[in-house]
């Protein structure tokens, strides 16, 4: 059984703060403490009001800076050092520091491309300049489905990630730009330059997945027709922290948002342990949002991870936390989850490259993985001897060095969600009202299924990590480890 091991590819973030935000005066004055200002996540019982939590983070020296009331989570700072144990009490069910927990957003390489000549609109996908080289969206049939739907106005897709540049212009008339927000500290700011990328154009690349306009410019998105919300998520050091993922999904479930699009892991350890007591108030947290933002209408897609990872037999984390000394911890359980991967309602995707096999870093499960997508795989040519990059994913970019817009390729299962998240709106723009479960069911209904391959699966015996790096066994029939339901496929969505 392999270990959990870190692969340099591109993983995503999320983080968004949502309304019920209850924003009170300044910290507590400095005679009242002596140590650093430190966030924490505080939790009422399930089902109390946060009111006496309020009190005690008041009495024990603390600042509430977001109040999800909806779900009983405060978000807190206090720069006193005994904080947590004078917390604690009635009205207050767990309570963590976030403080070491900011999980770094794997950013991956962005290769970019030559900026296409302006082409004549045509409003055909397969007119757009660089349409040619996106092999992605032949193998799930988008063009087909744009010939009978190419996505509503009406369906919003949050893009939980590092910000969305509102110039480029295969973006620029996809925006709501009154639903996004940066949460970027645990404070929402709707400016457009604040949910605007500063350091990272992962959320960028992702967004020109889902909804790149059909303009006759550079490429296009699954769902074109629909729109999309910037809520960015990394701050300028690339660091996502627990908090900002149950800032997210509430915004979503508090703003109109159908869909959202989560490429992360939540704090730095991969496999977040509810009966952790260093983790267990993270779990109850995101899953309290998450709970409540599918009450709220919302489904939310979620990709599996880049470290051909077995997720449905966890045994040994060794590469977490990503922030600091990786610790051992072996003999995991199931309790140990990817967050939010693994969380109940979440449509958890895995990665298939252009052959449609399994992208050789993507983790896989037995009743883990719902669906696959494409999110490349820029070694199995090679066998993993050397990379070629037009076997990743094409889409939009921002270069944060030259603050200018392009198009470039990335790989991972980041790449992967956002493919099932644009078959996702397409489907909901040809069925409106369809609930969160009964549009996961279709997303799986309507997908191609694929068979596991014989034996071990050993793609690219050549790569410098060894000749076994990256072997990875799937279980499973019809529905199975590697490939879940199958490959979302876009014109069944829509038919």
């Amino acid at each position: 059984m392999k270990n959990l091991r870190r692969k340099t590819l591109a993983a995503a973030s999320a983080v968004s703060l949502g309304v019920g935000l209850a924003v009170t005066g300044g910290l507590v004055p400095a005679a009242a403490a002596a140590g650093p200002d430190t966030t924490y996540l505080v939790l009422a019982p399930q089902g109390a009001t946060t009111d006496r939590a309020a009190a005690r983070v008041a009495a024990a020296g603390g600042t509430v800076v977001a109040g999800y009331h909806q779900i009983g989570v405060l978000v807190v700072r206090s720069n006193n050092p005994d904080f947590t144990s004078r917390v604690a009490g009635a009205g207050v069910e767990s309570v963590a520091s976030t403080t070491g927990l900011g999980s770094q957003l794997d950013e991956g390489e962005t290769v970019e491309v030559s900026a296409p000549a302006a082409a004549a609109a045509t409003a055909a996908p397969t007119a757009e300049p660089l349409f040619g080289q996106q092999w992605d969206m032949p193998m799930i049939d988008v063009p087909q489905a744009h010939a009978v739907n190419a996505g509503s106005a009406d369906v919003l897709v949050g893009v939980l990630d590092s910000g969305i540049s509102s110039s480029h212009p295969d973006l620029a008339s996809q925006i709501a730009k009154d639903k996004s927000t940066s949460c970027i500290g645990g404070v929402t700011d709707t400016t457009e330059a604040a949910w605007n990328p500063t350091t990272s154009d992962h959320g960028t690349h992702v967004a020109g997945t889902i909804a790149a306009a059909v303009n006759g410019v550079g490429v296009t998105g699954v769902a074109p027709g629909v729109k999309v919300a910037a809520v960015k998520v990394v701050n300028d050091d690339g660091y996502i922290f627990p908090e900002a993922a149950v800032c997210g999904f509430m915004w979503a479930a508090e703003h109109g948002m159908q869909l959202t699009n989560n490429s992360y892991y939540i704090d730095p350890w991969e496999l977040n342990c509810r009966n952790d007591a260093r983790q267990r108030p993270v779990w109850q947290a995101v899953q309290r949002a998450i709970r409540y933002s599918s009450s709220k209408g919302v489904l939310n897609v979620a990709s599996a991870g880049n470290s051909n990872y077995d997720l449905a037999h966890k045994i040994t984390d060794d590469g977490s936390p990503n922030n600091g000394t990786p610790e051992v911890r072996e003999n995991l359980t199931n309790a140990c989850l990817d967050l939010p991967a693994e969380a109940p309602g979440v449509v958890t995707v895995s990665a298939v490259g252009p052959t449609g096999e399994k992208s050789y870093y993507s983790s896989y499960g037995q009743g883990v993985i719902d669906v696959t997508a494409p999110g490349g795989d820029t070694r199995f040519r090679t066998q993993g001897v050397r990379s070629t990059i037009t076997d990743g994913i094409l889409s939009t970019t921002f270069n944060t060095t030259t603050r200018t817009n392009g198009w470039g390729y990335k790989q991972g299962t980041s790449m992967s969600g956002p493919h099932a998240t644009g078959v996702a709106a397409l489907a909901l723009s040809a069925h409106p009202n369809l609930s969160p479960g009964a549009l996961a069911a279709l997303l799986e209904r309507t997908a191609e299924a694929k068979s596991c391959p014989t034996g071990v699966y050993n793609p690219v015996p050549l790569i410098p990590a060894g000749p076994n790096a990256y072997d990875a066994t799937c279980s499973g029939g019809e529905r199975n480890g590697f490939y879940g339901a199958g490959v979302v496929n876009a014109y069944n969505a829509v038919k």
